[in-house]
């Protein structure tokens, strides 16, 4: 709780760590080993949730050899869960199975092009009856609540309850396999060193930063962004470097998400840019509009990059888009980085925030930063 009308943000940073011809590192921290790569490619794994013993959705994600035959009519793909991994009552209605983004049908028995989708042990079959996958085609499977084609799953996989590194085996058709990686332990704060293959750290900066065509009015820590007291009409920037380090062969991804709107004990909130639209589009910034039959126009908050390289959706010089719960991209490489070179191992993310004569008056607004850092070996 803040005294005195103080507005703090406080990052709770949480990353997750899996690797094997590929890693990724998803919601949490983890230690991994290098993991033996057979002949599938881009091969991941993304849990949604690396605390030890917790509920999770996997993403499991790979690309056929352009040399393989791929996966033939009446044939399987299978996923093997490391022992600890208790599958519990996941079925095909908590799967999704989709070919170069194109989602499958699947049913509890194989059925022309209808794919079987079974769970016996640890291991996760998908037969076909007569579709196929081709070589260089992408194969992605999501297991879980995140499982939303033709229903959305309701059965998720319990983490083991022991902090380790676990190894997935992936086999598709007769000819492919290989393997990847996740860590699993317990929360811990942004920070993140996965031995010596990744490490994700972030860094609070001072008053008067430069952060893309604007610059710091107050300063932050790796852990705090403190607003302080806001006036009416008053443009206040905070921001925070972020640093990775990283011999991943194709780089890494980092988003960020709150938990909730900038929010009191009273239930009064400053609404997500622009006034309350969550835009994710990356805009000029705009005070709120100040409707006094429309609370969202009171205030709001957004965020900013410095990256000039993101995958998608780049920031432009002074542009803005929302905090939001939604993950949005801030940092991204496709490459090995060295924690230094701007765009590569090195960023700078801009946190603003106006309000205007109508927002509620509150000494104790806050929300909670997440910071999700995700390698690609």
């Amino acid at each position: 709780m803040f005294k005195h009308s103080t507005i703090t943000v406080e990052s709770l940073h949480r990353v997750v760590a899996m690797l094997v011809a590929t890693a990724v590192l998803a919601m949490s921290v983890g230690f991994f080993n290098n993991a033996q790569a057979a002949n599938l490619a881009v091969i991941s794994n993304t849990l949604s949730d690396s605390d030890r013993s917790a509920l999770s959705n996997h993403t499991i994600q790979f690309t056929i050899p352009t040399s393989s035959p791929g996966v033939l009519a009446t044939q399987t793909i299978v996923v093997t869960f490391p022992t600890g991994f208790n599958m519990g009552s996941v079925a095909f209605g908590d799967i999704d199975f989709a070919i170069n983004g194109v989602e499958q049908t699947l049913a509890a028995t194989q059925s022309g092009a209808t794919w079987g989708a079974t769970v016996s042990g640890q291991n996760l079959t998908l037969t076909s009856g007569t579709g196929v996958v081709t070589a260089g085609q992408v194969v992605r499977i999501r297991v879980g609540t995140n499982a939303v084609t033709g229903g959305t799953g309701t059965n998720r996989v319990t983490n083991p309850g022991t902090t380790d590194s676990y190894e997935f085996i992936v086999t598709a058709g007769a000819a492919d396999s290989g393997r990847t990686r996740v860590a699993i332990l317990d929360n811990v704060d942004v920070t993140a060193i996965v031995n010596t293959s990744f490490t994700f750290t972030v860094a609070g900066l001072a008053t008067s930063t430069a952060v893309n065509g604007t610059s710091t009015t107050g300063s932050t820590t790796a852990t705090a962004i403190p607003f302080g007291v806001l006036t009416a009409g008053q443009i206040k920037t905070m921001a925070q470097r972020l640093n990775v380090t990283t011999n991943a062969r194709n780089g890494f991804v980092v988003t960020v998400e709150q938990d909730q709107n900038l929010q009191s004990s009273t239930g009064a909130d400053i609404d997500g840019f622009i006034d309350g639209a969550y835009t994710n589009t990356p805009t000029s910034w705009v005070a709120p509009t100040n409707n006094i039959g429309n609370e969202n126009t009171w205030g709001h908050w957004g965020l900013t990059s410095d990256d000039s390289d993101l995958n998608s959706n780049e920031f432009g010089t002074a542009l803005f888009v929302a905090a939001s719960t939604t993950p949005r991209q801030i940092f991204a490489h496709n490459g090995p980085a060295d924690g230094i070179a701007n765009d590569i191992g090195s960023t700078t993310v801009g946190y603003q925030i106006q309000i205007s004569p109508l927002q509620e008056a509150g000494d104790d607004y806050n929300t909670v930063l997440t910071y999700i850092a995700t390698p690609t070996f």
